[in-house]
């Protein structure tokens, strides 16, 4: 009978998502995610298997984080559609700017680094994108019920313009650009959508 684990699998995952997340998979050895753990290496390669394993798990739980609370922020009555749109691009471009250890989003982080590497990587990438871009697909086509939004815009067009923009205000952060700057792109972006 297996022995019940010593230690919170939630807690060891997220020590570790930030340390990954603040020197990336090739910076970080397993002897400095042990550390920030509080766990041995074999207690780790025990749970997790080994650096990969564990790293794959921090990534898709970070990006299954990031497209549940999309979802939240731009789910909802179609009349609240078009400013919860707004407000969701305004806050993307307001959080990157306060982020002043420009650590970036992990999701951008991981895809860069690994996904030319590691197809698990670039599968939970493209599979996490494709869940972004359907959340604002879906805020707008919202909106456009309500009449905010031109109903003949193309809503997938948009959306993906959106998601592209979000992308990269993201890595502008994460180079040191202003948070005036990042908000002005983020209003630029949301005032293409066409208006009735």
């Amino acid at each position: 009978m297996a022995r019940p684990r010593g230690f919170d699998e939630t807690t060891v995952l997220g020590r570790a998502r930030d340390r990954f997340w603040s020197t990336g998979f090739a910076g970080t050895s397993i002897d400095e995610v042990a550390a920030a753990t509080g766990l041995g290496k074999g207690s780790l390669y025990g749970a997790f298997g080994d650096k990969r394993q564990l790293y794959l798990r921090v990534f898709d739980r970070y990006c299954t984080e990031v497209t549940e609370a999309t979802r939240r922020s731009l789910s909802g009555p179609d009349e609240k559609a078009h400013s919860r749109l707004r407000s969701h691009v305004l806050a993307v471009a307001e959080a990157t700017g306060r982020d002043t250890g420009h650590l970036g989003c992990l999701l951008a982080n991981g895809t860069a680094e690994l996904a030319g590497q590691d197809p698990a990587v670039a599968d939970r990438a493209r599979r996490t994108f494709e869940a972004l871009e359907e959340a604002l697909v879906e805020c707008i086509q919202r909106a456009q019920r309500h009449g905010d939004i031109d109903p003949a815009a193309d809503a997938r067009r948009h959306g993906r313009l959106l998601l592209a923009v979000l992308r990269g205000i993201e890595a502008l952060g994460k180079a040191g650009i202003g948070d005036q700057s990042l908000r002005s792109i983020a209003e630029a972006a949301f005032d293409t959508l066409p208006r009735p």
